[in-house]
């Protein structure tokens, strides 16, 4: 299910199999996190509150892309925990109920552009995910691994009303 390997090892992973949260997302000792501007942040929040994510992903085997499939994310909202460690708190359906899960992640910035860091999530049993997904306005694009695959996501991010 490539929309839960996105979310275990984003927002989406992808954001975006789920048994059991196990890790926390620390940041690098070896430097602190930037001092990143209030109203980046807060676009950021804005951008993933109540909100869908909604493109496609692709496989990688042998060096090669795979076939493209389509897939869609959903994520409540997003809090700063301190520094660049965040949790995106994704709604996941599993087992015919709708869960919402707290993911530990990193917020990296790019100028002033987000970056999604998720390193070797576990979710309690089976393989550990890692991701690293850009938003920029309105759009994601990123990369995932995980259990002996990985592969390419990107797509339009969309907000329910409040």
């Amino acid at each position: 299910m490539p929309s839960h390997r996105f979310l275990a090892a984003l927002v989406l992973g992808s954001f975006l199999t789920v048994r059991g949260l196990a890790q926390d997302a620390t940041p690098s000792a070896s430097s602190p996190a930037p001092v990143v501007a209030p109203e980046l942040e807060s676009k950021f929040i804005a951008t993933l509150t109540n909100a869908t994510f909604k493109g496609r992903w692709t496989g990688i085997s042998d060096g090669q892309l795979g076939p493209e499939k389509e897939d869609s994310y959903q994520i409540v909202g997003v809090t700063k925990i301190d520094g660049d460690r965040w949790t995106i708190n994704a709604r996941l359906s599993y087992g015919g109920k709708s869960l919402v899960l707290p993911i530990p992640a990193q917020v990296k910035w790019a100028g002033d552009t987000p970056v999604l860091v998720i390193d070797k999530l576990s979710l309690g049993i089976g393989p550990s995910y890692s991701a690293r997904v850009l938003i920029f306005e309105k759009t994601y694009a990123g990369t995932w691994s995980g259990g002996g695959q990985g592969g390419l996501l990107s797509g339009l991010i969309t907000n329910a009303a409040n």
